[in-house]
């Protein structure tokens, strides 16, 4: 394989060669790097409410647990990327600055896995596949790094249509994975229990909360602060945070750190 001072070019047209093949994921990659460097790279196959299909990572062997299988058990339900994705957003290049809630780089989830692997900027590519289920990328910069400029933002957006057309190609080509096919009652079973995983967020609490604190437990989890919970819910700021105390109260918590170590618990 060629060095990474190859072209946007030379690169797609290395991962056309790598179509249907293991190495195509590189190769890809390596052309947004051509775009504008980056270091750190994950990538899945999300699939409504089933729980990601992972397909690609960088991620150092001593941080996996913490951070790659744990996001896939369940944490990615707090990731604004996921977020965006449920929210009906695709085929698209996405900044985290852009989707993020206003509180979300003082939330434990981003403590635990922005922090643990020293990620500074991140940017996400949503791409839908011909089966119905979307590509995700996220890459990112590390501590060391500048942020992304709006210039390599543009660049990566310009380049979109091509990593898009590649990315289509190289799952019907190759058929990494593969659309259940079973039938039946234990498809059927499957289903529910994936399904009861990406509704966790919005039953966390259920045995000791309201409706309502469930809601905004759910909303302080993904970073968002009084104020936003508030515009969200139409509801004070002042409420907002009598809530918030009554669900630290009654999950017999004091902080947010404690509320996601909670949060983790009830997946199991």
């Amino acid at each position: 394989m060629k060095g990474s001072e190859d072209s946007p070019e030379e690169w797609a047209a290395q991962a056309i060669d790598a179509l249907g093949t293991a190495a195509f994921m590189e190769t890809g990659i390596n052309y947004l790097r051509a775009l504008a460097p980056f270091v750190g790279a994950f990538a899945v196959a999300l699939d409504g409410s089933r729980r990601p299909a992972h397909l690609y990572d960088n991620v150092r062997a001593h941080r996996r647990v913490e951070v790659v299988d744990q996001y896939l058990e369940g944490a990615y339900l707090l990731d604004p990327f996921y977020d965006a994705y449920r929210s009906g957003m695709s085929d698209a290049v996405l900044h985290l600055n852009e989707i993020a809630p206003d509180r979300f780089q003082q939330t434990a989830y981003y403590r635990r896995y922005y922090k643990t692997i020293g990620l500074k900027d991140e940017v996400g590519f949503l791409i839908d596949l011909p089966d119905r289920r979307t590509f995700f990328l996220s890459i990112g910069r590390r501590a060391e790094e500048p942020r992304f400029t709006r210039r390599q933002l543009d660049a990566f957006r310009g380049g979109f249509p091509i990593f898009a057309a590649l990315v289509r190609r190289h799952f019907l080509a190759g058929r990494p994975y593969h659309p259940a096919e079973e039938s039946g009652v234990a498809n059927e079973l499957e289903s529910e229990a994936l399904l009861g995983v990406d509704l966790a967020i919005d039953a966390f609490g259920r045995e000791d909360l309201t409706a309502r604190e469930m809601e905004i437990a759910g909303l302080i989890l993904k970073g968002h602060s009084s104020k936003s919970i508030a515009r969200l819910t139409d509801i004070s700021p002042g409420t907002v945070k009598l809530h918030r105390k009554s669900i630290y109260r009654k999950l017999g918590i004091t902080s947010q750190s404690e509320l996601f170590a909670s949060f983790l618990q009830t997946l199991g």
